[in-house]
């Protein structure tokens, strides 16, 4: 397959012990919307299957997509994701008093983005650097006053950061740990970048979460790895490095913000919810593979839910339509087989209205045109933020229409309020 290299090693302790455990349908690149002069244009779809270590537990895709092609014309930007400019605030007001860090340290991100988190703490009085490989994004922070490398982190750029600004007291990736394949020398990159007192702060999507709040459509072709503690902090040992806090958050429907320091000189003393955080993934064994066989099965319990009640109402002439073409939107497409039963999907970014869903070819369009076109039935994709989307949209229930919640229960809701599927 053109453009993807499938892996035979575990990608944090390199064992080739490593069973499929998440057999997750293929689907093209998540956020690959087309403008209409592209539609004749293939798009491949590519494995989405979920790999286990069995030494180390870490689960990962092993299939990795060309980076070039996933980030370098990336069209995400920070900014228009709900709640999460002012979650960044809080978080480098929270990261700056919490630590202590100095007015004038450096805070080195990579994958910055719009540079969102820069931003806020350049407004707490640090110099920051962003390195991001979204060519277009990357200039644009810049020009906003976020100095962006426009590149993939590597250890050798990270001694560049080194030569031309100093050690940094602050190393942040949000969301982006989880992109990258080779991440042991971005581990020994960070390592290298730090000071002796410096802190590596880390947000990814936290599998624990993951399970229990249904959120299997973070696992897309940008997220090569699924992260838990106890994998995670056996390979930060391995490169000179040790989390000593860990805390949880809301966002993307359930991440972690981890703290790691250097292991030869960081002084900060564990915390008592790391230790309990891990005591706990013990307990529920999730470095072994029976809990991901249990939730691949709830995954497909609440797919056929949703299938048997939309194939009902479309046998009984009844339109339905998508609500939120995003990444992870286009995993849930794909994985629910939901394309072909979908006559459009609305979706409140101009940037991606006008433009027709990756592979599939259906179109996005403003949400307004839900009380135009009156379908019958919305299936919000975006299920995260189904509350928002139905509260700006009480026009379209009032209207007859039901907006239908995939997961983590599927529901559907109308003007006789919410009913379950399928018995669930």
């Amino acid at each position: 397959m053109r453009h993807v290299t499938h892996k035979s090693a575990c990608r944090l302790c390199g064992s080739r012990a490593l069973e499929l455990v998440l057999p997750i349908r293929p689907s093209p690149i998540g956020d690959a919307f087309v403008t209409a002069d592209r539609l004749q244009e293939k798009q491949e779809l590519f494995p989405l299957d979920c790999y286990l270590c069995g030494d180390c537990g870490h689960l990962q895709n092993l299939d990795v997509v060309d980076p070039e092609i996933l980030f370098r014309d990336y069209t995400y930007r920070t900014s228009v994701s709900l709640g999460l400019v002012e979650h960044f605030k809080n978080y480098a007001r929270s990261v700056v008093s919490g630590l202590a860090i100095p007015k004038g340290s450096l805070v080195v991100e990579i994958g910055s983005n719009d540079g969102s988190l820069l931003k806020a703490f350049q407004a707490e009085g640090m110099r920051v650097q962003g390195i991001d490989p979204a060519r277009d994004i990357a200039k644009a922070a810049t020009d906003q006053g976020v100095s962006t490398r426009p590149d993939f982190f590597t250890s050798a750029i990270a001694a560049q950061i080194v030569a031309d600004s100093g050690h940094a007291r602050l190393f942040c990736a949000n969301n982006v740990f989880a992109h990258i394949d080779n991440l042991s020398d971005v581990a020994s990159g960070i390592r290298s970048l730090l000071a002796p007192d410096g802190v590596f702060v880390f947000e990814v999507s936290y599998i624990v979460d993951m399970i229990d709040n249904m959120v299997f459509d973070t696992i897309y072709h940008e997220h090569v790895s699924h992260h838990a503690l106890l994998p995670l902090e056996a390979f930060l040992n391995r490169h000179g490095l040790t989390l000593f806090d860990v805390m949880r958050t809301g966002t993307k429907g359930g991440s972690i913000r981890g703290f790691a320091q250097l292991l030869s000189t960081g002084k900060r003393m564990r915390s008592p919810q790391l230790s309990a955080l891990m005591e706990e993934e013990a307990r529920r064994r999730i470095t072994g593979p029976e809990i991901y066989r249990g939730w691949f099965g709830a995954i497909e319990h609440r797919k056929d839910a949703v299938l048997a009640y939309l194939d009902a109402a479309r046998g009984a002439g009844k339109t339905v339509a998508g609500y939120g073409a995003s990444t992870t939107t286009t995993t849930l497409l794909y994985h629910f087989e939901l394309a072909s039963r979908l006559a459009f999907i609305a979706d409140d970014n101009p940037l991606k209205q006008g433009r027709f869903s990756p592979a599939a070819h259906i179109p996005v369009l403003p949400s307004g045109e839900l009380t135009v076109r009156k379908p019958d039935i919305v299936v919000i994709l975006a299920w995260i933020y189904a509350e928002p989307i139905i509260a700006r949209n009480a026009a379209f229930i009032d209207g007859g229409g039901t907006f239908v919640v995939p997961l983590p229960v599927p529901k559907a809701i109308d003007r006789n309020g919410p009913s379950p599927l399928g018995g669930l």
